[in-house]
């Protein structure tokens, strides 16, 4: 039975396990608060994803459940997947009892998957029907979302061609992104970083635990890079260690201030994932995006419609050598005028507006 109604709209958001769900996960949540401030936000995520850290972080409760890895080949643990499956539901169907929950949004993944469906009729014998926006980040929709899309009242995606029938809004992001004036904060980023007050800066990041390419191709050229008067903001990885003595080459495990990073640089050296995509073209960084060499390709199909409209460029893992970075990063960032018209054309390639549209309609779906 549905628990007694509590003032305001109470909604899950499930994202759970990598940044690029969680992310847009909060990005919606924070949307949803600005826009109605009694709603009542409940992330759903497992003890294996960052989500433990980053959803109380930012002041949400989070009701764990069980995690349901999809195997990719045929194992013993293909035999324990409806069970596995079955108890995540339930504890996933406790939870929209526990609090009321009106409606359900999703951004794929294991966590997504029991979401969608401990929301619909007939599954563990419950009748009632708890409506679910899906939302697909990535260029190709993942299994749980191409599920999802099936029992869904509305679909909705990133970009165009992901492989689903859905409306494109782009990917939620942040406000402290979307409303970053990198200008007003350059100085006070570049001293948080200890980096030169004037002159260029390269930003280098490879997601949460860096990239072996994009550090031996940057810090390979780091001689170069101080010759040519470009300071450098390089998050390594926390599991990977930078050793360079050249001036104004800042090297550090992990950004914890993205926002600052971003107005501390000119120009940003990282990966493709969806999230990141989004939010270097939502503040107007010109980017040379270095996709994953492995997968199914969706990282370089992430990063095409800004490099299509001049925000940026793709360079094949295999290219991001010493020797890239000082025939192509460097004269990019020798060239303010280069610089400030890949700014313009990547901001325009972004959706600054993508959190609170989604939000609008995961209220909608709702009836509010």
């Amino acid at each position: 039975m549905r628990p007694a109604r509590r003032s305001g709209l109470s909604v899950i958001v499930a994202g759970g396990g990598t940044a690029g769900h969680i992310e847009p996960a909060l990005a919606v949540a924070d949307a949803l608060r600005r826009q109605d401030e009694t709603v009542r936000i409940t992330a759903l995520g497992t003890e294996r994803g960052l989500e433990t850290r980053l959803v109380p972080e930012r002041g949400y409760p989070l009701e764990l459940i069980p995690p349901v890895p999809l195997p990719r080949k045929p194992t013993a643990d293909l035999l324990r997947l409806p069970g596995r499956v079955r108890a995540s539901v339930a504890r996933t169907r406790a939870v929209i009892d526990e609090v009321g929950a009106d409606v359900i949004v999703g951004f794929g993944g294991y966590v997504a998957l029991p979401a969608y469906l401990a929301a619909g009729r007939g599954l563990l014998g419950r009748r009632r029907v708890v409506p679910v926006v899906v939302h697909e980040a990535n260029a190709k929709a993942g299994i749980a979302n191409k599920i999802g899309a099936r029992l869904a009242t509305r679909v909705l995606a990133a970009v165009p061609g992901s492989g689903l029938d859905a409306e494109v809004l782009g990917i939620p992001v942040r406000g402290s992104i979307t409303s970053l004036d990198r200008a007003a904060l350059r100085a006070e980023a570049r001293a948080h970083f200890g980096l030169p007050a004037d002159g260029p800066v390269l930003l280098v990041f490879g997601g949460s635990q860096g990239a072996r390419t994009l550090n031996e191709g940057v810090s390979g050229a780091a001689a170069q890079l101080a010759a040519a008067g470009i300071a450098v903001l390089h998050a390594h990885g926390p599991k990977n260690t930078l050793d360079v003595a050249e001036p104004g080459y800042v090297a550090v495990p992990y950004l914890t201030r993205m926002d600052l990073a971003y107005a501390a640089a000119d120009a940003v050296v990282c990966r493709s994932g969806a999230m990141t995509v989004a939010e270097v073209s939502a503040v107007g960084l010109p980017a040379f995006y270095v996709p994953l060499p492995h997968g199914n390709g969706e990282q370089e199909l992430n990063a095409r419609p800004v490099v299509a409209a001049g925000g940026g460029r793709i360079v094949p893992d295999s290219e991001l050598t010493p020797k890239y970075v000082i025939d192509e990063v460097i004269p990019l960032l020798q060239d303010p005028a280069r610089l400030t018209g890949m700014g313009r054309a990547a901001a325009g390639a972004g959706h600054r507006d993508a959190a609170d549209e989604v939000a609008r309609i995961v209220r909608e779906v709702a009836g509010r």
